[in-house]
């Protein structure tokens, strides 16, 4: 798959879950106002913050498929990462704003439920995880750290839906049954969904701060690249091999040891042929290659 088509697959991507949270925020928003449900209207909170995630998504692959220029030469790659990180803030920003509003719920007298709040939370959670399954699989396809993330948004919200529907449906039986406790399993609902979302925020931004910083692979993911560098008969030794991560592709610094007794221009030629069969590679962008002499006592 050509770069060009790695990048309409996720915008595209991106923007369906743009149209699918507007969407959801609106009918969720509604059902839970008329439903008198507020883990609903909660939820309708959270979808509403999936839109914008999903714009930052839509962004930042907008901005990593620009080309190398001077000031980024190598590439704009990070710009994934980046979005990732603004998307986990949001969603963290989210759950505090859902989890204050669920406990105030508490000091308030509160009707149960109707049946419609069920309904829109059965077909938000179809929806939801619909989507989180397209964007994950495509995300991992592509090796998108903010589509992955993205999808993630969409399981949490099919998780805070599973929270609120069964919060409404004991909320709406402490109504049928008058048990005037079990009304409030409605906030209750709201409060797990926040501390949840909380949760997998943290971990998300975390996994994507670690990116950015110039990660590397690890030796065992980067072995196949050493026996790629090494399978080119002049090389004598891989002296080191570092992948640094850019996003959804990496760019290596290598240092191999030729003949000592060859000339600069063909340790040049042997570093060219070394870059040349590592660019096969398809989630490899570029590669620096540093010519050392070959010495057996080291």
């Amino acid at each position: 798959m050509s770069t060009e088509e790695r990048f309409k697959k996720a915008e595209q991507a991106a923007m369906i879950g743009v149209i699918g949270n507007i969407v959801l925020a609106v009918l969720k928003w509604l059902a839970g106002w008329y439903g008198n449900s507020k883990a609903l209207m909660a939820d309708a909170i959270h979808s509403a913050s999936d839109v914008a995630g999903s714009l930052a998504v839509w962004i930042g692959l907008k901005a990593a498929k620009q080309p190398p220029d001077e000031d980024h030469p190598y590439g704009h790659g990070k710009a994934e990462s980046i979005a990732a990180i603004i998307v986990a803030v949001l969603l963290f920003l989210v759950g505090i704003e859902i989890g204050i509003s669920s406990i105030e719920l508490f000091f308030h007298p509160l009707e149960a439920p109707t049946t419609i709040a069920i309904v829109v939370v059965i077909v938000s959670i179809l929806v939801k995880e619909g989507m989180f399954q397209y964007k994950y699989r495509l995300g991992k396809m592509l090796n998108s750290d903010a589509l992955i993330v993205n999808a993630y948004e969409h399981r949490s919200d099919v998780l805070s839906s599973l929270a609120a529907l069964i919060g409404i449906s004991l909320s709406m039986l402490g109504g049928y049954f008058h048990i005037e406790w079990l009304v409030y399993a409605d906030p209750v609902a709201g409060v797990v969904v926040a501390i949840f979302i909380m949760k997998m925020a943290w971990k998300l931004g975390y996994d994507s701060i670690h990116n950015t910083m110039d990660h590397v692979l690890h030796e065992e993911e980067a072995m196949e690249l050493r026996k790629i560098a090494a399978s080119v008969p002049e090389v004598k030794k891989v002296d080191e091999l570092h992948a640094r991560e850019h996003g959804h592709y990496v760019i290596i610094d290598l240092k191999i040891s030729v003949d000592p007794n060859m000339t600069v221009e063909e340790g040049h030629r042997v570093g060219k042929k070394v870059k040349k069969e590592l660019l096969k590679v398809p989630h490899v962008y570029d590669v620096l290659v540093h010519i050392n002499p070959f010495n057996p006592d080291d």
